[in-house]
């Protein structure tokens, strides 16, 4: 398995042991970790902190440029607000561990010409199938339902 999409994995179980839902992101640049992240809306009581977006946050303030060269990694499918800071910030390329659990905004990456490639991780399936087997209310309360 690719190191970085091992990364995000740890950050999604870091964000598990926190009492958070197991998502995970890094976002890379030149083959060094830029920034990474996982979910903490609940630990943080966030609206936004889902795991693409606390990367974004732990990158900091680089100049476009750089995120034009970036490849972003995320244990699951991004959602809107998640795959819309990706576009806002012109990354080119993602990797989803697992989009089965959930699928989100894959289309609107791919017709804006990101890359966007699929690693179907069973750890990553397995991750989000026993956390929501657990939580289905927490789950349910973060897309929606």
């Amino acid at each position: 398995m690719d190191k970085f999409l091992t990364e995000a994995i740890s950050e999604a179980k870091k964000g598990l042991a926190e009492g958070g839902i197991p998502i995970g992101s890094v976002i890379v640049h030149n083959s060094k970790i830029l920034g990474k992240g996982h979910n903490r809306r609940i630990q943080k009581g966030s609206v936004v902190l889902h795991g693409e977006m606390d990367a974004f946050e732990n990158a900091g303030r680089q100049p476009a440029s750089v995120y034009r060269e970036c490849i972003l990694y995320t244990t699951l499918s991004p959602c809107p607000m998640c795959s819309g800071a990706i576009l806002l910030y012109g990354i080119p390329k993602v990797v989803i561990g697992e989009n089965e659990t959930f699928l989100g905004d894959e289309s609107l990456l791919k017709e804006r010409g990101v890359e966007v490639i699929v690693a179907d991780s069973p750890e990553c399936k397995e991750l989000m199938k026993q956390f929501i087997r657990n939580n289905p209310a927490l789950w349910n309360e973060d897309i929606g339902k």
